[in-house]
């Protein structure tokens, strides 16, 4: 007979379910030339399947890019549709279709691929210093954030649209540095593209709310 794995016996792997959640999300609302080549970068090219979001934050653990990412896409197409719901309400539209809100979500932090690093610190313990795994920052491509994002997907896919672009280069709002520096082009970004502002609030909620610090 043969030999059944029984429910105490399977490891339950966080990352490989996100995984396997994020490719099937992408597939089947990601249909645009390139699309292919891009999963297959992040699958075989990259590490966005085993890489954390942060160092120190929020899904700062392995898989937590990916984690993060399907979390902002569960918020932003919650957003849209709540959206879309009051615009009808007002006898006007939302245009923003279901492969940009899947575009947007899933993908907005590719600017982190190989941004982290594992390594060790010295940490005291009960006055004993001690060896404690940690990420530390290390940039490969210092293209910025936002913007870097979008110069990796528009390398595969042909192509993210203006409001698709927009929203991901300013996903980040008043957090982004070039905000802090006094550049106004968020703000005007924000009032004539309604996917900006929703998929900066998604990133917020996810962080913030769905997302434990330092876990």
């Amino acid at each position: 007979m043969e030999n059944m794995e029984t429910p105490d016996e399977r490891i339950d792997d966080p990352a490989e379910n996100n995984k396997k959640e994020f490719i099937g999300i992408y597939k089947s609302h990601i249909t645009r030339k390139g699309a292919d080549d891009l999963l297959k970068y992040l699958e075989s090219g990259s590490d966005f399947f085993t890489a954390p979001a942060s160092s120190k934050f929020h899904c700062c653990h392995r898989g937590g890019l990916c984690e993060h990412s399907i979390n902002v896409y569960k918020q932003l197409s919650a957003l849209v549709a709540m959206e879309r719901a009051a615009a009808a309400e007002r006898n006007k539209e939302l245009n923003i279709s279901e492969e940009s809100i899947a575009i947007c979500g899933l993908l907005h932090d590719v600017c982190k691929i190989g941004y982290y690093k594992e390594d060790f610190r010295n940490v005291k313990v009960d006055n004993e210093w001690v060896k404690k795994p940690y990420y530390a920052r290390e940039e490969k491509l210092p293209y910025g954030h936002g913007e870097k994002s979008v110069y990796i997907i528009n390398g595969y896919i042909r192509r993210l649209t203006r409001e698709e672009a927009l929203a991901i280069n300013w996903h980040m709002g008043g957090f982004d540095s070039r905000s802090r520096g006094g550049d106004y082009s968020i703000s005007e970004a924000y009032a004539i593209n309604p996917l900006c502002s929703l998929l900066h609030a998604a990133d917020l909620i996810a962080t913030y709310i769905i997302e434990k610090r330092g876990e």
